[in-house]
C-alpha cells in the first residue's frame, strides 16, 4: 500500500483515533483541532489526554491548529467535526482544499436547522465536484485506537472512491465494507443515536433485556422507514451501518448517547449531563431533525419522538417509555 497524505480534521476522540490509525498504517497523517490548547498539549504528551489519554501517537502522526499546514498537499480529508460545527469547518478550509483531495465524513449526525446529511454540506461547500465518501458503523475511537477488531462501511457513489478509502484505511484489525448507498449508511448512523438514547433509559430503568431487545428491533424498523423514504436501500440497513452499529450503540458501555439516557432515567437534567460529558452526544442534536425530516416525508418515529419529549423535559423517563408501549398495537412489518 502506498503511503499517502491525509488530513483529519477534527481533534475529539474519533477523529483522533482515524489519525492514529492512519499513521500507524504507514501514511503521512496530519491531525487538525480547533482548540489551539489542546493541540500545544497534544504535541508536548504525544497523545490527547481529553479524549484517548492512554494512546501514543506514532511518528508519522503531525498535530496542528493552522488549517492551510493540515491541508497542504494532502490527498484525501477526513471531517470528523460535530455536526453542528462542520459547515463552519469546512467553509474556513475550502480555500487551502486541493482541487483533487477525496472528502470522507466521518460524523454521525444531520445539521439541526437545515436537516442536510453531512456529505449534503460537504458538497454544500465544497463543490458538487468533490469526490465524496462516508465512513459510519459500530465502532468505539478508544477500541479502534488500542487496534481492536472493527469493522464498517464506507459508502460513495463513485466506486473508485470506496476501492481507495477501503485501501488508505485498511489494516488487519480494520475491515471496510464498501457500498453505494450514501443515503442508508448516512441515516443509520445519525438515527442510531437518537434510539440508543431510548436504550440508556431502559436500562436506567432495570426494564430487562427484553424491553431492550424489543426497543433496538422497533428502532432498526424506525430508522430504515425514513431511510427508504429518503432514497435508501433497506438492505444497508441490515447491515453495519444500520443493525450493526444501533446493537452497539444500545449496549456498549462506551456510549456516549446510551449514557446520556442511563443518567436521564436518574432524573438528572440533561444540562447538568451534557456540562460532565467531554464528548459530543449527536443524538440529543439529532432527534429533532430526525422529527423534522420525519414529518416532511411522512413518516412516524414514535421512538424518537418520546426520546423528544424526554430530552425537553415535558416526560419523565418512566412516563416516556411506558407511553411508547401503550401506542395502538400494529402489524410487524409497519
Amino acid at each position: 500500500m502506498a503511503a499517502r497524505r491525509i488530513a483529519v480534521l477534527g481533534g475529539g476522540g474519533w477523529g483522533t483515533a482515524l489519525a492514529v490509525h492512519l499513521a500507524r498504517a504507514g501514511h503521512d497523517a496530519r491531525l487538525w483541532a480547533r482548540d489551539a490548547a489542546l493541540v500545544a498539549e497534544m504535541r508536548r504528551r504525544r497523545a490527547n489526554a481529553v479524549y484517548l489519554p492512554d494512546v501514543t501517537f506514532p511518528e508519522g502522526l503531525t498535530v496542528t491548529h493552522d488549517l492551510q499546514e493540515a491541508l497542504h498537499g494532502v490527498e484525501s480529508v477526513v471531517s470528523a467535526v460535530p455536526s453542528h460545527g462542520t459547515r463552519e469547518i469546512l467553509s474556513r478550509a475550502k480555500p487551502f482544499m486541493p482541487e483533487g483531495a477525496a472528502i470522507i465524513s466521518a460524523t454521525k449526525g444531520l445539521e439541526q436547522d437545515t436537516l442536510f446529511r453531512i456529505s449534503e454540506i460537504v458538497e454544500q461547500e465544497l463543490g458538487g465536484h468533490r469526490k465524496v465518501a462516508v465512513l459510519s458503523g459500530p465502532s468505539f475511537a478508544a477500541e479502534l485506537a488500542r487496534q481492536l477488531p472493527t469493522a464498517v462501511s464506507v459508502a460513495s457513489r463513485d466506486a473508485a472512491v470506496v476501492e481507495q478509502v477501503q485501501n488508505d484505511f485498511r489494516a488487519n484489525y480494520f475491515r471496510l465494507y464498501g457500498t453505494s448507498d450514501v443515503v442508508g449508511v448516512e441515516i443509520g448512523g445519525a438515527l442510531k443515536n437518537v434510539i440508543a438514547i431510548a436504550a440508556g433509559v431502559a436500562e436506567g430503568l432495570s426494564l430487562g433485556d427484553s424491553a431492550l431487545a424489543g426497543l433496538i428491533t422497533r428502532g432498526l424498523a424506525e430508522i430504515a422507514r425514513l431511510a427508504c423514504a429518503l432514497g435508501a436501500r433497506r438492505e444497508t440497513l441490515s447491515g453495519l451501518a444500520g443493525l450493526g452499529d444501533l446493537v452497539l450503540t444500545c449496549n456498549g458501555s462506551l456510549s456516549r448517547n446510551r449514557h446520556v439516557g442511563v443518567e436521564l432515567a436518574s432524573n438528572r437534567s440533561l444540562g447538568d449531563i451534557l456540562c460532565g460529558m467531554k464528548m459530543v452526544a449527536e443524538g440529543v442534536r439529532t432527534t429533532e431533525a430526525a422529527l423534522a425530516l420525519g414529518a416532511r416525508n411522512g413518516v412516524e418515529l414514535p421512538i424518537a419522538s418520546q426520546v423528544a419529549e424526554l430530552l425537553a423535559g415535558r416526560k419523565d423517563a418512566r412516563t416516556a417509555l411506558y407511553d411508547l408501549m401503550l401506542r395502538p398495537q400494529r402489524a410487524e412489518a409497519g
